[in-house]
């Protein structure tokens, strides 16, 4: 492992919780803002495999969530992350990009209220 790989790890698992999700939804709204220039330039294999790692981010952070101690704001955000992950799925397979879009708002959403609390 080469040196700027071992700091990465390092400045990765050094984090809060909050700065890891916050890494995750800036990781997810940045392929999906490139998913959006894939579909205008019609390069749809590219387009698949970044709306596919924006899904695997959604689904990872689907997967951590504490259902026991978050109550209902956990609910939520299970119902809203499965709602993005279909929603991507649909905008994959028609090539929109308006849906794309809507799904980078709910992240950005997101994303504010975590910066918040992380910083």
């Amino acid at each position: 492992m080469n040196g700027s790989a071992i700091y990465e790890e390092t400045s990765i698992t050094t984090q809060n919780k909050g700065r890891i999700i916050v890494m995750l939804y800036d990781g997810a709204v940045r392929f999906l803002r490139r998913a959006v220039q894939a579909i205008r330039n019609q390069d749809y294999k590219s387009k698949s495999e970044l709306i596919s790692r924006a899904q695997d981010v959604i689904f990872e952070l689907n997967t951590v969530l504490d259902m026991e101690t978050g109550g209902e704001i956990a609910r939520n955000l299970r119902n809203l992350y499965n709602f993005m992950w279909r929603r991507l799925g649909e905008a994959n397979i028609r090539n929109n990009e308006d849906m794309v879009r809507e799904i980078i708002g709910l992240l950005e959403e997101l994303n504010s209220g975590w910066r918040a609390i992380a910083d």
